[in-house]
């Protein structure tokens, strides 16, 4: 089951056996059409003509908003802190252990 036409030619009974599906021969022949429908609509569009037309690799333009990495302190260390669950000797945030029969120091 191939479409002749050279280059862009579908072997849907290949491509089954290339994926290893099993597939009914109505199914064979069901994605023996869609697929020759995708590879003539393609062949479709090689025929425009698409000289003077820049190349784009976005549809929409692509806009970034942009602002200087500055470091940026809205809390104090005590603030964040005192917002903390436990507190090793006022400066450290007591995480809970994550690795088994490692102690804390």
């Amino acid at each position: 089951m191939s479409t002749g036409g050279g280059n862009n030619s579908f072997d849907a009974a290949k491509v089954a056996m290339l994926a290893r599906l099993d597939l009914s021969p109505d199914a064979l022949t069901r994605l023996q059409g869609e697929m020759e429908a995708i590879v003539g609509y393609v062949d479709q569009l090689s025929e425009l003509n698409v000289d003077g037309i820049e190349p784009t690799a976005h549809a929409a333009p692509r806009i970034n908003v942009l602002r200087d990495d500055v470091a940026e302190i809205d809390y104090t260390r005590e603030t964040m802190l005192s917002n903390a669950p436990a507190v090793i000797d006022g400066e450290l945030i007591k995480m809970p252990q994550v690795l088994p029969g490692e102690g804390m120091a």
